[in-house]
């Protein structure tokens, strides 16, 4: 709890996916993917219970082997590819009312650390915001970025390009999909984490890899693998 409010923490974890095939549970240094998410939502100071939501009896056992807990199974109709993200969620609160601040993890972030977690959670409590979610500075400014339009020509992403130099350019920020914090009552009268009450919480770029491709995956499990090894980053993230 915090401030005399009790956390809920969501993991949603359907079963297919189309750039790793059972990405969710493929091992990844030595564990599920999904078991670096639910051990550090397990380090979080805040977060009373931990659920994931899953339509996959594969994912659902190993989860609980992990010491999820698993209240229920999502609704097949919930778990498409075209299912917009907060369905999930909605449903989980729906199962689930008695909680007041709700935590989203996608165990697609394995770099996020409870600390992290944590941190979101306090930003959100402390500030006057409906939601706060987790960001990270992009590398490459939108102020060069260009559209091409159907005669095959350059449009400028941004109308005001006066920034010549990258110096100069101001930060942009993307977000990272590792966490997402609101109130129970916020979520079902919003239906987003993202209004324009919302706060950024701002990651750095080494603990922000969000996994979709193959790609990803072996970046992060060398990155992982790598810090087993060299103990080079924070002892939270082994």
């Amino acid at each position: 709890m915090i401030n005399a409010l009790s956390v809920l923490a969501i993991i949603p974890a359907r079963g297919g996916s189309k750039g790793v095939p059972r990405k969710n549970i493929k091992n990844l240094a030595g564990k599920p993917l999904i078991g670096w998410t639910i051990d550090e939502a397990k380090k979080s100071k805040f977060i009373d219970k931990i659920v994931l939501s899953s339509d996959d009896q594969e994912i659902i056992s190993i989860a609980e082997q992990l010491g999820c807990y698993v209240p229920f199974i999502r609704p097949k109709e919930l778990s498409s590819d075209d299912t917009p993200g907060i369905e999930p969620v909605l449903h989980a609160i729906e199962k689930l009312p008695e909680y007041d601040v709700v935590v989203l993890l996608q165990p697609t972030s394995p770099l996020r650390l409870a600390a992290d977690i944590d941190q979101c959670i306090i930003e959100y409590i402390g500030n006057d915001c409906n939601a706060c979610v987790s960001v990270t500075e992009v590398d490459k400014t939108p102020y060069w970025m260009y559209k091409v339009n159907q005669k095959g020509s350059l449009e400028p992403l941004l109308e005001n390009r006066s920034v010549l130099r990258r110096q100069d350019a101001p930060k942009f920020y993307s977000l990272n999909g590792a966490i997402y914090v609101s109130s129970k009552e916020n979520i079902k009268a919003e239906r987003t984490f993202l209004t324009d009450k919302t706060r950024a919480y701002i990651m750095p770029k080494e603990r922000s890899f969000d996994i979709d491709t193959q790609e990803d995956f072996l970046l992060c499990e060398m990155i992982l693998k790598k810090a087993c090894h060299s103990k080079s980053l924070p002892v939270d993230i082994i």
